[in-house]
């Protein structure tokens, strides 16, 4: 479901959120989604692109630089690039679903089991 303050929700009938059953998601921190750019920078075989991406992500601005780099420069790697954030997200998620006991631990270790970090080029 989607609330906001004024709207409540899905944008309709202001609610007392104490009144319903939910469980806030909160979002997880930038240096999360950083280290997935680092691992994936550090972790693929073509040097020249790995120090290009590792060099893209330090400062202000690092998650742009690497999109672009990836863009401009090594399209190639994007599918690699999507696979690796993507797995690495759904595995998120699950932590999640067991941290608040919405999936039991060994629903959530056989998932972490069956999806590693795939093959990078």
């Amino acid at each position: 479901m989607f609330w906001t303050a004024d709207g409540g929700i899905g944008g309709h009938t202001p609610v007392d959120l104490d009144d319903l059953d939910l469980t806030r998601i909160d979002p997880l921190p930038s240096y999360v989604w950083y280290q997935d750019m680092a691992d994936f920078a550090e972790r693929i075989s073509h040097e020249a692109a790995g120090r290009r991406l590792a060099r893209a992500i330090q400062g202000k601005g690092a998650f742009r630089r690497f999109k672009d780099e990836l863009h401009e420069e090594y399209p190639h790697l994007l599918p690699a690039w999507y696979a690796f954030r993507d797995v690495r997200a759904k595995r998120r998620a699950v932590d999640w679903l067991v941290d608040n006991s919405l999936v039991d631990d060994e629903t959530g270790e056989h998932f972490v089991a069956e999806h590693p970090d795939p093959d990078l080029p």
